[in-house]
């Protein structure tokens, strides 16, 4: 089974390369450097040679604030995109499995989103994709597209490494407690989106739609920073001594952030038996890959 992987460079893609390659997956990886898949043309002239199974998209503009400033950069992304991916799969009679964000709900829901809700995107990035959803459900009969929230890993930029450099260089921190969220660490979406593709290995028909895949449980960010100390700071060398919650009126952005993105996982449990693990879990596992895997994160 031969895969092509856009966005092989982000978290998810990276995580992905590995877990493929332990599944006994062909994954082909490519990145913006390689091919720009908002361009038609040269994303068909990059694929016409490959002989492929299936495409997985992990490539996005993700950058939520800066997107207000760049809505062209963040549309030819997150919309021309995943359209072009689209198309080629639809040609190919392949599927497409394209990761998504709970960012495309408006996030005043009491009680956790399911795949039903209807999406009310609040800022550029949710736009787009919105918009990138909407693409690929439109052109292509057999796809996958998966909403997740708080991703997180030991690659790129993401909020627990930030914590961790700013626990090590102020000693007072202060995070939004009034936003909630299932932080879901990328290595745990990656070995989502394998068991996913060795299902459609296995089986004739793709139960194709959207599905909710992140960690059980929620909490705030506030909550989240708590526990990155708890676990991190007998392992670092942090100057923090004042973790203080604020609320979101306290730390304005030029984005609008969801106040509450939990997601529902059960459609994707009853569908392809595949069940999330507790968040604080992705976490210890990602802070022993941080820190060494003989690091005793309890």
């Amino acid at each position: 089974m031969t895969i092509l992987v856009t966005g092989a460079n982000g978290q998810v893609g990276r995580e992905l390369i590995f877990s493929g390659q332990q599944a006994k997956l062909r994954l082909h990886g490519v990145d913006i450097e390689d091919v720009d898949f908002t361009d038609a043309s040269a994303l068909n002239r990059s694929v016409e040679n490959l002989e492929l199974d299936g495409v997985v998209n992990a490539a996005a503009y993700t950058a939520v604030d800066a997107a207000e400033a760049n809505p062209a950069s963040a549309f030819a992304a997150n919309v021309d995109g995943p359209t072009n991916l689209a198309e080629i799969c639809a040609q190919r009679q392949i599927p497409l499995i394209h990761i998504s964000t709970d960012y495309v709900y408006d996030g005043l829901k009491k009680g956790a989103y399911v795949e039903d809700d209807p999406v009310a995107p609040q800022g550029v990035y949710a736009q787009s994709k919105a918009l990138g959803d909407a693409a690929v459900t439109e052109r292509l009969n057999h796809h996958v597209i998966i909403r997740t929230a708080w991703v997180y890993s030991i690659h790129g930029y993401n909020f627990v490494k930030t914590m961790l450099r700013l626990f090590r260089e102020k000693s007072s921190v202060s995070v939004v407690d009034d936003q909630l969220g299932c932080p879901t660490h990328a290595a745990d979406i990656a070995e989502a989106i394998v068991q996913i593709l060795v299902w459609i290995k296995n089986n004739q028909e793709i139960p194709s739609g959207i599905y909710h895949y992140c960690s059980q449980g929620s909490t705030s960010w506030y909550g989240f920073a708590q526990k990155v100390l708890a676990l991190a700071g007998p392992l670092d060398h942090f100057v923090v001594t004042d973790l203080k919650p604020i609320p979101t009126s306290a730390y304005p952005t030029p984005a609008k952030r969801p106040a509450n993105s939990v997601l529902d996982c059960t459609k994707i449990k009853q569908t392809f038996g595949i069940e999330p693990i507790p968040w604080e879990d992705g976490l210890k596992q990602m802070l022993r890959r941080y820190y060494g895997e003989d690091s005793r994160c309890e």
